[in-house]
């Protein structure tokens, strides 16, 4: 049986294109499309009877029908940090990150669309994700980086079989040499900026605390933002289950400071965020200096009551130490939240709310990588 795929929806200029036709963004205007789905609030979601997987919450994703791909992705644990913070254990997720989430999303799209390729761009996590996915469900994956992206990485993305292609320049240099692949035909790109199935893979991230915690959810959600692909993923989960009587968090995102784009543009009451320039830190993963979804972002932080902050290289190491002394072993990103809001924290947004942060992304097997 066929079964038919929600399209897509200019989040700028409400473009509308069938996804089995459409280009990888908006033909008008270039922006990054949103999804036309709206689950049913009314349709029973029971996720202790369907597969340990994300795909438990099959009634509320936009692949209907039978899913065949998986790696048994989702599921992580909550443990605590204080009386008040919890921690999720995105870590733990078949390829070590919360990329997984959408990663399976995007794989399933492509297994339904049959391209004759796959490509991507990543500086490490999303790279290793999709290259694992896709062999998952048989398809080529070519994964385009930048220079300067360790071996380890890119060995990673390699032994599931993907080409690598190493792009000279940073990580929009890379995300361009994708997109020019990505136009030529019979290439599904597997952008988890562009592509909105990659955000409906992250809003499971909220779904599993809403499970956990028994039908509600912490008054806050705390999430590491760059490209603001889990905050935005959070933000369509928190709206489907204020439709079921939920009770939504305010969402708080967490930049490095070196490279903070969306929290200047918060502070500043603007609606939009300006590009910033390109400086080192420690969190590599959120270091995006011209989100594409900024606009997005900010309106979802702001209707949910939340705030954007940034925080120092010296907080996010002391808090990725402090993280290791407690048993968790994660990369300096997945730091960044507990950086913030830590209980020694001077300017914590969370005050005395409770809340949840994600570990997402598991330490370099050297412990002195950073």
């Amino acid at each position: 049986m066929t079964y038919a795929l929600p399209g897509y929806v200019c989040s700028r200029d409400d473009t509308r294109a069938d996804v089995v036709t459409a280009r990888w963004c908006c033909p008008a205007c270039g922006g990054p499309w949103d999804l036309d789905f709206t689950p049913d609030p009314s349709a029973p979601l029971e996720p202790a009877a369907g597969p340990w997987s994300l795909w438990r919450y099959a009634p509320v994703l936009p692949m209907p029908g039978e899913v065949p791909v998986s790696l048994g992705e989702g599921h992580t644990p909550l443990v605590p940090l204080t009386q008040r913070i919890d921690a999720k254990l995105d870590f733990l997720m078949p390829t070590l990150s919360f990329k997984d989430r959408g990663a399976v999303m995007l794989a399933e799209l492509a297994r339904r669309l049959g391209p004759e390729r796959v490509v991507a761009d990543s500086s490490g996590n999303a790279g290793t994700a999709f290259a694992a996915y896709c062999a998952r469900a048989g398809l080529d994956c070519e994964v385009f980086v930048p220079e300067g992206t360790s071996e380890k990485k890119t060995g990673r993305m390699r032994a599931h079989g993907a080409a690598v292609r190493v792009v000279p320049g940073g990580r929009e240099a890379a995300a361009e040499a994708a997109r020019a692949a990505a136009d030529a035909p019979g290439v599904f790109y597997a952008s988890h900026v562009f592509n909105p199935y990659f955000l409906h893979g992250t809003k499971t991230y909220v779904y599993e605390i809403w499970e956990r915690l028994r039908g509600r959810l912490p008054e806050a959600l705390v999430v590491p933002v760059g490209n603001g692909t889990l905050l935005l993923g959070a933000a369509l989960a928190v709206e489907e289950l204020a439709l079921r009587g939920v009770r939504p968090p305010a969402l708080i995102g967490v930049q490095a400071r070196a490279v903070a784009p969306l929290a200047e543009a918060f502070a500043a009451g603007a609606d939009d965020a300006e590009p910033v320039a390109q400086r080192p830190t420690l969190a590599e993963g959120i270091a995006i200096a011209a989100p594409p979804r900024a606009r997005q972002i900010l309106a979802a932080v702001r209707k949910s009551g939340g705030a954007i902050v940034s925080v120092p290289d010296d907080r996010l190491r002391a808090a990725r130490a402090d993280l290791a002394r407690r048993g968790l072993s994660v990369e300096p990103t997945a730091a960044a939240c507990w950086a913030a809001v830590h209980p020694d924290s001077p300017d914590s947004p969370l005050g005395n709310r409770t809340a949840v942060i994600p570990l997402c992304g598991a330490a370099p097997s050297d412990p002195a990588a950073v």
